[in-house]
């Protein structure tokens, strides 16, 4: 795998209400110092999905920053995306990882202490852990598992964690601090008056962090 800086990780979304596109919102995020960009639409036809993950491809590789596709596997390899990401439910790690271009990377989601020890065991390459704490972003969101549960967990397993869910410039400290290596956010950014700002407000977070 290559190495992967994970810790400003931003979930594109699309918000016609605010005029914001996925590609808007991904190079708004690198300008700020995004290190990871997923592209994320659950609601996209197959073409439609292929076509914007091209040219967030394009947006991606000039700033040098990862892009990751969210469960179209045969897009991620298609477009030569970084890597995948795959949710509970999409699929076994080890067959998806079979399939995947030699050092693209797979990221598995995990919404606890129990999933996330199983799936330390397997291919994957991090873990996207959570909803931390409530969030709206996602209609199916578990329950949040809070800060303690999710620093027992970066204690536990090797791999790297990302935290997801609610994370905003508020509680990311605190985030950081239970010992997870990336910060994943979708609102927090996609809906700020200023996504550049917010994306730097985390960025400095990090650093402040050393």
């Amino acid at each position: 795998m290559k190495l992967l800086d994970l810790r400003v990780y931003v979930i594109t979304s699309d918000v016609p209400e605010l005029g914001r596109s996925h590609e808007e919102v991904a190079r708004a995020a690198i300008r700020g110092g995004a290190t990871v960009i997923q592209f994320r639409d659950k609601e996209m036809g197959s073409v439609e999905f292929a076509e914007t993950a091209q040219r967030l491809a394009a947006v991606c590789r000039v700033s040098k920053v990862p892009l990751i596709i969210n469960d179209r596997v045969e897009i991620a390899i298609a477009i030569g995306a970084e890597g995948v990401h795959i949710g509970r439910n999409d699929g076994d790690v080890s067959v998806v990882k079979s399939t995947l271009p030699p050092g693209m990377i797979l990221g598995v989601s995990a919404i606890d202490y129990r999933e996330a020890l199983s799936l330390d065991a397997t291919e994957a390459d991090y873990l996207g852990v959570g909803p931390i704490f409530p969030s709206n972003s996602k209609e199916d969101a578990t329950p949040p598992i809070g800060l303690v549960e999710l620093a027992r967990i970066c204690r536990e397993v090797k791999k790297p964690v990302v935290a997801i869910g609610g994370i905003n410039e508020h509680n990311a400290g605190s985030v950081v601090d239970a010992g997870a290596s990336g910060t994943a956010v979708i609102s927090a950014v996609t809906y700020a008056a200023d996504m550049l700002v917010a994306v730097g407000r985390l960025k400095s977070i990090w650093e402040q962090a050393g």
